[in-house]
């Protein structure tokens, strides 16, 4: 699938099994929260992103309205996956049970702080957002973040 966030002209591109991947976890862990960090690359000219992969955390905090990550032995991870694949941190994805994929201020404030963090190398990070109810995925969306806002993918 491939996107556009018209503010900026840019494009965002996910596989459809990517996207299933990431559904099914959603699914599994309802009623609760989920989530997890987003894998990928630029294009050449910096105005294409790929979302080629994710990695979940095995130490979560989640319940029904919350979902916070470990980042244990993460830093390793991602240094492994940009000397094998060229592949690097671009965001965060997780699930809104029983909701819509609406970004929350909680959302935006933790978008704020990875964009302004020392240890973290990326000022426009990503998030995909699922809204679950039930079985199924009733939505999804994805936002790019620039100066202090969310901006959708459409």
């Amino acid at each position: 699938m491939d996107f556009i966030n018209k503010n900026n002209k840019l494009f965002l591109s996910i596989e459809d099994e990517l996207l299933n991947k990431l559904t099914n976890i959603a699914i599994k862990n309802f009623p609760n929260e989920s989530g997890g960090i987003l894998i990928g690359n630029y294009s050449s000219d910096f105005r294409t992103l790929y979302i080629r992969d994710f990695i979940t955390p095995k130490i979560q905090k989640k319940s029904l309205f919350f979902y916070k990550r470990s980042v244990s032995n993460l830093s390793e991870t991602l240094k492994k996956l940009y000397e094998e694949k060229e592949q690097y941190y671009i965001g965060e994805w997780h699930s809104h049970p029983n909701g819509n994929s609406m970004y929350s201020s909680t959302d935006l404030n933790a978008m704020i702080s990875i964009a302004e963090s020392d240890t973290v190398n990326i000022k426009n990070p990503i998030l995909l957002i699922l809204g679950i109810k039930k079985n199924k995925v009733e939505e999804f969306s994805i936002y790019f973040y620039n100066n202090k806002g969310l901006h959708r993918y459409e």
